[in-house]
């Protein structure tokens, strides 16, 4: 990529976009392009092709999709699976027809298998049965790998797709009720400290409600107070966190130096498998997690683990022995990482 190169983020607002443009922006790329859902509906054919007809990108980052926790996956599945379908093969076939340098597909690591051996290796995919409450945004995310795949195959495009971990950082969403586990926490011990030193109107003001009344009734329902936070299950299993300026690193540093050539064996008979799993190799109970999170932000309360609660699946760790040997680490360690997003939250 040269500096000067057209350069298309779809979900340049999200958690991964924001950070790749901001990643970008500090490499002195200059001709970055980007639109919001109201200016550019991903979904809708005819306008992605208006779009990709008038800008002609050189290089695209595929970051926008449809995403949610647990309960959303489960209950809006035809959503899910349409839209992101929908968004793929509209970005994907424009970027083929528009003839696009290279594209980076941004997935998830829920397209392996529900009880995949661990760590995750990029092999495993399609080797068993994929876990029920986010199988259509997982087959999703499959098909825009197997998209990008044969697009290569068939036609020599040079579009790479990417698996990141569960990713944290600034721009995450930390609604009480949609977000994911830790910016989640993050906030209910916030404000149980918040709660424990009597600072009513900054938790008034954080949850935008009209009185401390309201507020207190309303974290019970999460087993916030000012003494303890609640935390369903046992705190037992175990999680891999990525920072996202790591995670948007990764995807640069692919860009600029990886082509699709470099994902698989030249001598393979059959090309599968040639997503990248992007993470750390490490993961940490949530138990450590809660507690690196209250010492972070110094809450003195308890931390209740409620084991009539599911702990979901106890383990996923992704191999990262793939992106190591194409030449990228991670930096962020996540104690550090806590601290910079805490930061962030608290000043925003």
């Amino acid at each position: 990529m040269d500096k000067n190169s057209k350069i298309y983020i779809a979900g340049h607002r999200g958690l991964v976009g924001s950070a790749i443009y901001k990643n970008l922006q500090s490499k002195g790329y200059t001709n970055i392009i980007t639109r919001t859902h109201q200016e550019l509906d991903l979904t809708n054919q005819t306008t992605v092709a208006t779009f990709f007809e008038e800008e002609k990108p050189d290089y695209v980052f595929l970051a926008a999709a449809k995403v949610g926790g647990i309960v959303a996956n489960n209950v809006y599945r035809a959503d899910f699976i349409y839209e992101n379908m929908m968004i793929q093969n509209n970005v994907i076939h424009q970027s083929y027809l528009h003839k696009v340098k290279k594209l980076l597909f941004l997935g998830s690591t829920c397209i392996y298998p529900k009880n995949a051996p661990q760590p995750m290796k990029e092999e495993y995919l399609l080797t068993d049965t994929l876990e029920y409450t986010n199988e259509p945004y997982a087959i999703a995310k499959i098909a825009g790998i197997k998209m990008c795949e044969s697009y290569n195959l068939q036609y020599s495009t040079n579009f790479i797709s990417v698996m990141p971990t569960n990713l944290y950082g600034p721009n995450d969403n930390f609604d009480l009720e949609k977000s994911h586990v830790l910016p989640a926490l993050i906030r209910k011990i916030h404000l149980a400290k918040l709660l424990s030193e009597s600072k009513h109107d900054e938790v008034v003001k954080d949850l935008g409600v009209n009185s401390i009344d309201e507020a207190r009734s309303y974290l019970l329902k999460f087993g916030v107070t000012e003494k303890s936070v609640e935390i369903w299950g046992s705190g037992k299993p175990k999680r891999e966190f990525l920072w996202s300026e790591d995670m948007a690193d990764a995807c640069v540093f692919i860009m600029e130096n990886r082509n699709f050539s470099d994902t698989y064996n030249e001598g393979d008979k059959e090309i599968r498998n040639t997503h990248i799993n992007i993470g750390t190799g490490k993961d940490v109970s949530i138990k450590e997690l809660a507690e690196t999170i209250k010492e972070t932000i110094g809450f003195n309360g308890d931390l209740v683990f409620n084991t009539e609660k599911p702990d979901g699946t106890m383990r996923k760790l992704t191999d990262v022995s793939k992106l190591n040997s194409l030449g990228w680490e991670y930096k962020i360690e996540l104690k550090e990482g806590i601290k910079i997003v805490y930061g962030w939250y608290i000043n925003k």
